[in-house]
């Protein structure tokens, strides 16, 4: 679970440092939303498929 929830928000923040600043994205908080909660999204699948395969 500790897995999924770290490589989840890893991956957010490099693809708005790198790829928006590679690109030139000035205006990212739509974006910083939309990552926050596919994060929380997987954060919560996490715990639902640890829950279920460890019962």
């Amino acid at each position: 679970m500790a897995s999924i929830i770290q490589g989840s928000t890893e991956t957010t923040f490099y693809v708005l440092a790198v790829y928006f600043g590679a690109v030139g994205v000035r205006h990212t908080r739509h974006a910083v939303w939309c990552g926050l909660s596919a994060d929380l999204a997987g954060i919560v699948a996490a715990i639902f498929c640890g829950y279920w395969f460890f019962g």
